[in-house]
């Protein structure tokens, strides 16, 4: 899956959140100062290109939609985090993580109950 800029990126955000808008829907979840209407109009026709975003017209106006799901492009991007800066082990993220992000006592304790219900899953599954 290709990787979104910081602009289509954000655009992305609002649509998964709003589900389908037009233009000036997009415009009005956007943080002061907006961006110009053609600006974000530009975007969403190479979000289309990408194959990220799809469209209902009416008449001249369009109303846009995600075709890729939050979760899918999240599933992507972090598949290529773990394989590109922590050697495609997991292992070796959660460590850097727990090392340099300062994670909580509490909040390390909630992923390895976290691990353990995953864990047991899988084994009631026979994964």
């Amino acid at each position: 899956m290709k990787e979104l800029t910081k602009s289509e990126e954000q655009i992305m955000q609002i649509l998964w959140k709003i589900k389908k808008g037009f233009v000036k829907d997009i415009l009005e979840h956007f943080p002061e100062p907006r961006p110009a209407y053609n600006t974000v109009s530009t975007i969403i026709r190479i979000l289309q290109d990408k194959g990220f975003v799809s469209h209902t017209a009416y008449g001249r106006t369009h109303e846009y939609f995600p075709v890729v799901s939050k979760e899918d492009y999240t599933r992507s991007r972090m598949s290529c985090l773990v394989k590109d800066y922590f050697s495609s082990s997991f292992k070796k993220m959660v460590s850097f993580f727990a090392r340099e992000q300062n994670i909580s006592l509490k909040e390390m304790e909630d992923i390895i109950k976290l691990m353990e219900e995953e864990i047991e899953r899988q084994k009631k599954s026979g994964k």
